[in-house]
């Protein structure tokens, strides 16, 4: 951009230092035909005026060039933000879904060892609770035994010890 406006600035500078060091051939008089009509005028002056005329006409195209790019940037930097926010936003609730989703892990991987525990209780009191009945049905069996020498030992006519 800066070699442009260098350039263009410098064949401004040439165009000048020409028209200056022959202005006497620019503003001299001459015949001239505009198709359908002849007038007298200095020919030097008239390209001249083209010469500022389009130098005008290119600087105001460079320069909505230039306010249209820079708008273009502006929106694009906005869309980019836009769309930055809301990947952010995506990643975020990401993570939070994602944390949800450990922290329920967790607390299962907490709850397994107690329901384990639970379940190991509930199987003991189970089998102590089968143990306390056989015990008592083998003591019962026992005492039928014992009851059984004793009506024994009573019939043969000689008393227990």
């Amino acid at each position: 951009m800066r070699v442009r406006t260098a350039f263009l600035l410098l064949v401004l500078a040439a165009v000048g230092l020409f028209t200056a060091l022959n202005w006497a051939v620019f503003s001299a008089r001459t015949p001239l035909s505009l198709g359908f009509w002849t007038v007298e005028a200095p020919l030097g002056m008239l390209l001249l005026a083209v010469i500022v005329g389009l130098t005008f006409l290119y600087l105001a195209f460079l320069t909505w060039i230039e306010t249209s790019a820079l708008f273009e940037a502006r929106r694009y930097a906005r869309e980019l933000l836009a769309q930055r926010q809301l990947a952010e936003n995506a990643e975020a609730s990401r993570y939070e879904e994602l944390k949800r989703g450990l922290e329920a892990k967790l607390a299962a991987l907490h709850e397994a060892p107690d329901a384990a525990a639970g379940r190991v209780l509930a199987r003991l009191e189970q089998t102590e609770t089968a143990l306390r009945g056989d015990i008592e049905r083998a003591g019962n069996t026992l005492a039928a035994y014992i009851g059984e020498l004793e009506d024994r030992l009573n019939r043969r006519g000689t008393d227990p010890p």
